[in-house]
Formats: C-alpha cells, sequence, structure tokens
C-alpha cells in the first residue's frame, strides 16, 4: 500500500503548518483550469507533495538555488535505491556510538560533506556515486544536525554542529520511496526563479517561499545559501510576480509579516496593493532564545480573487 510522499528534510520556514490556508485557496481550480504546477523555491517541498499526493498535473517544475537539495531530489527521483541501501548504512554505523563517537562521526562526515560541496560543479553533470554520497549526507547531517538546520558559512560550507537526538530516523526508506515515485516527471532546475518564467502560463498554479524578509535581527531565513535576499530582491520579486500575474498564472506567495514587531511596517502591503493578502498563524522561533518560539502571523500573497 502506498503512503503519501511527505519532505524528506526539515528546512528552515516549512510551510507544513500553512498546508490547510494555502490549500483552501488552490483546491478550488488546480487539476482542472490550472494542470501545471511551478514552484521555484522548493526548499523542503510540504506544498509541493501536498499538490502531488492530491492531483494529477500534466507539468511540475521545481527550482532552488542550494545545489545540494536539488542533486538530492534528483538522485531520490532517479537512484532512490542507492541512496536508501547508503542512508542505511549510515545509520547503522551511527545509532550505536556513544555521544562522544557520534560527534567525531558526524563531523567527520560534515567535513566530507563540504569537500564534496566544493567540487559540485565538477561532479554535478553526472550521476555517479559521489553523487549518492553527496545526497546520503546531506540527508544524515539534516537528521543529526541541530534542529534539523542548513546553514552554511560565508565559505559556502555547511557549519550546523551536531544535535542531541537520541534515536534519529536517518533512513525513512517508506518515504523515500513515495517521494521518489511522486518526483518522476518532475522538472527539477537549480537556479533562480525567474529561470520558471519559461514554464509558467495560464494553466499553471505558481507558489514562492522566498528566503522571508526578517522581522528582527536573529531571524533572518536566508541563511541556507550564501547569498541574502534583501529588500530589494524582495522588490524584484514582486515585479516578476506581476509579469506572470499577466499571464493569467494562479500565485501563491508567502512571507513574513512585519507587524508581528512593527504595526508601522507596511512594506508588503505596498509591494503587493494589488493583491489580496491574507495574515495567517504559524508557530516559529523568532529569535535566539527558545522561549520565544510562539504563535505569530505569517503573509499568504495571491491573485485568487481574480478567479474565484
Amino acid at each position: 500500500m502506498s503512503i503519501d510522499a511527505r519532505p524528506f528534510v526539515k528546512w528552515v520556514g516549512g510551510k507544513g503548518q500553512l498546508l490547510n490556508e494555502i490549500q483552501k485557496i488552490y483546491s478550488a481550480g488546480l487539476g482542472t483550469k490550472w494542470t501545471k504546477y511551478a514552484e521555484p523555491f522548493v526548499g523542503g517541498g510540504a506544498v509541493l507533495f501536498n499538490v502531488l499526493n492530491k492531483y494529477y498535473l500534466k507539468d511540475v517544475y521545481i527550482s532552488d538555488l542550494n545545489y545540494e537539495l536539488i542533486i538530492t531530489y534528483r538522485i531520490i527521483r532517479d537512484s532512490v535505491e542507492k541512496l536508501v541501501k547508503r542512508l542505511k548504512q549510515l545509520q547503522k554505523e551511527f545509532i550505536p556510538l556513544s555521544t562522544e563517537n557520534r560527534k567525531i562521526f558526524y563531523y567527520e562526515k560534515r567535513g566530507q560533506f563540504n569537500i564534496l560541496k566544493s567540487n559540485i560543479t565538477q561532479i554535478y553533470s553526472s550521476l555517479d556515486l559521489d553523487l549518492v554520497e553527496l545526497a546520503s549526507l546531506f540527508i544524515f547531517l539534516n537528521k543529526t544536525c541541530f534542529n534539523g538546520l542548513y546553514r552554511v558559512n560565508q565559505s559556502g560550507e555547511h557549519n550546523v554542529p551536531m544535535g542531541s537526538y537520541k534515536n534519529p530516523k536517518i533512513c525513512d526508506s517508506d518515504n523515500l520511496f513515495s517521494v521518489s515515485s511522486k518526483l518522476q516527471d518532475v522538472q527539477m532546475v537549480c537556479g533562480d526563479y525567474q529561470q520558471s518564467r519559461d514554464f509558467i502560463d495560464s494553466e499553471t498554479f505558481v507558489y514562492f517561499d522566498p528566503p522571508y524578509r526578517p522581522i528582527s535581527e536573529t531571524s533572518s531565513f536566508a541563511s541556507y545559501t550564501q547569498d541574502g535576499f534583501n529588500d530589494a530582491q524582495q522588490q524584484k520579486l514582486a515585479d516578476f510576480i506581476n509579469e506572470i500575474n499577466d499571464l493569467d498564472a494562479l500565485i501563491i506567495a508567502s512571507n513574513s509579516d512585519p507587524n508581528n514587531i512593527n504595526s508601522d511596517d507596511h512594506f508588503f502591503e505596498r509591494l503587493y496593493a494589488s493583491y489580496c493578502i491574507k495574515h495567517v498563524d504559524a508557530t516559529r522561533m523568532i529569535n535566539c532564545n527558545s522561549s520565544a518560539r510562539g504563535c505569530i502571523k505569517e503573509l499568504l500573497v495571491t491573485n485568487a480573487n481574480r478567479f474565484f
């Protein structure tokens, strides 16, 4: 019996909590009026898998600037058996170790991952053992690092310390096989969101989940790449969204709600003045203090009011 596919990694700003609100917007026309789906900032893919589990679509496109992430999506799609075998081996080696030996093992694997990352332009063009190893280490680190974060330093190196999970599920083979099945016909691109332009037309539902605009000095969600995403880039994205709005594509975009911190900050209201903006509840860590985890507002921007 097949199971629904779900994200295979934890991702900063993942949209699992917002799926119901997002689905309320797109469910009326997806699979009928809109038969294509594009997600140019795919990340962990919570919305992607929600869509793939529920609808038959003729074309699906995902992209992200994170090479390692897109490589992992491709390996799951094309070489899932090899990936599962390697993850089972890593799990078998890691779980029985003492805490100190786990640390040694973790930092050794993190170092190997960073070496593979540094050679990514040389190995990216072919599906060989190096790419399977890179994907397996990507998942291993996500399952065993602190808080399941993916963060890189200015040199592009993964620098998250080991977490304290007692029995992390490094290899969720059932989910990986289900994800692989759902991804078989999905186009995957490592690149900027603007590369999706040729895919998008009036039959496309597009979901944008860019790096969020920080709502405090410690809450920048852009740390999964070396590049930030400042207000000028938020404006550039809005210009692109306006462009595809003219194509009659269905659009949903998510972002932080500045009003959590400053009720006079109307940045997104100005940026998306002609769109419907919904303020929705989410539970996020809004600063480095774990006691500050709680319910805050996020924004869903959509042009669905044009169609329904």
